[in-house]
């Protein structure tokens, strides 16, 4: 190992898609700043699926990476192509965190002493008993509101453990980084990615590379509003009052214009990555419409309709437009259900 090796680490994230591309550029400027060495890239796996060097290029990140963060790989399209240098460098880099991917992917996590190949015993054992079984009718085929409240307890319990295992010794500490990290990841704007790079540098760089341990301190996860608004014109981009998004001057000028409601995905605007979302808002407004632009945790978008495009059970909105690729009650796997 060279001198310039001694001195470095390279973290490595492997996921879906791009969404959050411009909060990881961002993230990897200002780690680079203060740790000095360290180095933060990602690999979309919507790149690689179909280029050879984008391929080669995350593969070879993968085979000399110091601490891997993977999550959203579900398509075999998606994890084949990488899975056996995953398994193969388990056992080398500083940390794996493999999250929200398929079986095959999130077995690999290893974090310290908590290993996820193995059989579920101690704090993760408790976990399991106090989660407890799905309830009754939570995924009764075609109960889409059954399956969004099951959704949001699983989001009120990812906030709590932590907290649950802060004063737990042992592995417990292992486990509870891994959920840290998941709420860094859901909650993906530039300063939780910085935050979710220090975290693990700080608890699980080894060898040569302790010396990056805590030149940068972090801070627990920034949450952010599950439910909302946003517009670039806001201060601060995102609200949950109607009544703080800005009018358009056309509509001021003739009452009862048309309103329009927009779905958007939260990921990508905690993520800085608006770009698109920005230019629809202002072609609609461009033609003197007024525009309602929510947002809903996750890929049920239900919730954001039922509090910013209706009231008392009645439209406010002239015309829906989805921007987020997926059907309003879910993901690709609903999309029967959407159809009743």
């Amino acid at each position: 190992m060279d001198a310039k090796r001694k001195t470095s680490l390279r973290f490595v994230v492997v996921t879906m898609d791009t969404h959050l591309a411009s909060a990881t550029a961002v993230a990897a400027a200002k780690l680079s700043k203060v740790m000095p060495g360290l180095t933060l890239e990602m690999h979309a796996a919507s790149e690689y699926a179909s280029d050879a060097r984008a391929l080669a290029a995350c593969r070879e990140a993968i085979e000399n990476a110091d601490i891997l963060f993977v999550s959203m790989l579900f398509l075999e399209d998606h994890f084949l192509p990488v899975i056996d240098l995953l398994e193969k460098r388990r056992e080398d880099v500083d940390a794996m965190v493999c999250a929200m991917s398929a079986a095959e992917v999130v077995r690999l996590t290893k974090l310290g002493r908590f290993d996820m190949s193995k059989p579920a015993s101690g704090a993760l054992a408790f976990l399991k008993r106090l989660r407890g079984g799905a309830r009754s009718g939570d995924y009764k085929e075609g109960s889409g509101a059954s399956a969004s409240a099951s959704g949001a307890r699983q989001m009120r319990m990812l906030r709590r453990l932590p907290k649950i295992l802060r004063f737990i010794p042992g592995t417990a500490q292992d486990v509870r980084a891994y959920f840290l990290c998941l709420q860094y990841w859901l909650g993906g704007s530039e300063d939780n990615m910085v935050n979710m790079a220090a975290f693990l540098v700080n608890r699980y760089a080894k060898g040569v590379r302790e010396v990056f341990r805590n030149r940068l301190k972090s801070v627990d996860p920034i949450e952010y509003p599950e439910l909302g608004l946003y517009h670039p014109r806001l201060d601060g981009r995102i609200t949950d009052r109607l009544a703080a998004l800005p009018t358009v001057a056309a509509r001021q000028a003739m009452p009862g214009r048309p309103r329009v409601g927009l779905l958007m995905l939260r990921s990508y605007l905690l993520a800085g990555n608006t770009g698109h979302y920005d230019g629809v808002i202002q072609a609609i407004e461009a033609r003197g419409l007024s525009v309602v632009p929510a947002f809903a945790m996750g890929l049920d978008s239900r919730p954001a309709i039922e509090a910013f495009f209706a009231k008392n059970g009645k439209p406010t909105v002239d015309a829906v437009v989805s921007l987020t690729g997926f059907s309003l009650v879910g993901g690709p796997c609903l999309q029967r259900l959407a159809g009743g």
